[in-house]
């Protein structure tokens, strides 16, 4: 290592993971001050999600360490003795790597595992959108990450609030936005009019035409009746039949049974209208987000990432329960007459305004600038009283 340049280890763990992270990392990357290291970990490295490492390195960042965590099974004690590995194998890692500081992004139960493994081995650990209400146990998770972390980038002030409400150093805690809108702002929507023939599987859309997108994914804290649900959601869009691009689930608990239903569905339907995708690179996917007539499901991207493009949401089920959201996003119960009324509704209406919410498009820089400012400290403590400005 160059003296005095700071190793920043950011670590993926999956396929939102990086579509968020990307544009950090490039500024990271881009700072004579700071080396990147990158770690893949999870579902991205996975087939079954699109070997999501193979878009990383296609970027241009160079892969440095791999954590293989997932135990398979998608339910919940998989998912707990994920955690489990996924604190050894971090650690291995960490050790070898020998990071100034880590990285972390969100509420993943994997990014637990590597905030666990970073504080206990005394590395100063990073931490953005800290502070947030998500539901599910990833809620828990996100506070947990919050309380090992030393440094906190939250994407908007009452996130903010949140986190020096939990007894966090003000000073330690910047309100930098969403990293994602640093270049959805900046995306136009043009895609390639063969696109859905290289990837996924099913009907043969045109992207030129107006689409649905979709990701619906298991709420952990319901499990055992993501099937029931995910169906729901198929016999509305069945109604409907317009032509929809639908993302793979992620590996929670109950994921098992969304892509049981869909391939169920599959089988006993021809279902031109329907075209299913592993993964999608990160401008891709935000070209995919912007350009859609709405976009349906539970993904934390509907919620905060479809605010820098004013895509009409319908948020379904109660997975994002409690989020701050922008006037686009409407929620409604998993419910298939709901799910229709809602999507009628949000054609009718069409494309909203932009949104500040999630902050102005410049959070990787201020990132970049905050952690080179950064006195790294171990020994964390509550801080009783802090200020709101």
């Amino acid at each position: 290592m160059t003296e005095g340049i700071q190793r920043v280890c950011v670590v993926l763990v999956d396929r939102a993971n990086y579509g968020r992270l990307h544009p950090v990392m490039t500024a990271i990357k881009a700072d004579d001050h700071l080396e990147l290291v990158t770690v893949c970990a999870g579902t991205m490295l996975l087939e079954r999600f699109g070997l999501a490492e193979k878009v990383v390195e296609a970027d241009g960042f160079n892969v440095e360490g791999r954590v293989f965590l997932e135990v398979e099974g998608s339910v919940p004690v998989t998912m707990a003795k994920s955690i489990g590995l996924g604190i050894i194998e971090f650690s291995a890692e960490f050790q070898r790597l020998k990071p100034d500081m880590v990285l972390l992004i969100g509420d993943r139960y994997e990014a637990l595992a590597a905030a666990i493994a970073a504080a206990y081995m005394n590395i100063p650990l990073a931490h953005i959108q800290g502070g947030e209400v998500s539901g599910s146990i990833d809620e828990s998770a996100r506070h947990a990450i919050t309380k090992l972390a030393h440094l906190h980038f939250p994407s908007t002030a009452r996130s903010a609030e949140f986190i020096r409400r939990m007894g966090e150093r003000p000073d330690t805690v910047h309100n930098v936005g969403c990293p994602s809108g640093d270049y959805i702002r900046r995306l136009d929507t043009d895609l390639p009019g063969d696109l859905f023939k290289h990837v996924g599987v099913g009907g043969n859309l045109t992207p030129d035409q107006p689409f649905f997108l979709v990701i619906y994914h298991p709420v952990t804290t319901e499990f055992g009746t993501a099937r029931q649900q995910a169906q729901n959601l198929i016999d509305a869009l069945h109604t409907l039949s317009h032509q929809t691009v639908w993302l793979w689930p992620n590996i929670d608990a109950g994921a098992d049974d969304i892509s049981k239903a869909l391939r169920v569905y599959r089988e006993h339907n021809e279902a031109a209208w329907l075209h299913l995708v592993k993964n999608l690179s990160p401008t891709t996917f935000q070209k995919c987000l912007k350009k859609a007539r709405c976009a349906i499901g539970n993904s934390s991207s509907f919620v905060r990432d479809s605010t820098f493009s004013g895509t009409p949401v319908v948020l379904v089920g109660d997975r994002q329960l409690g989020r701050e959201h922008g006037e686009n996003l409407i929620f409604v119960a998993s419910e298939k007459d709901d799910i229709l009324k809602a999507i009628n509704f949000q054609i009718e209406h069409g494309r909203y305004p932009t949104s500040t919410l999630y902050g102005d498009g410049t959070a990787s820089s201020q990132i970049v600038e905050a952690i080179k400012s950064f006195v790294p400290y171990r020994q964390k403590s509550i801080i009783h009283a802090y200020s709101s400005s």
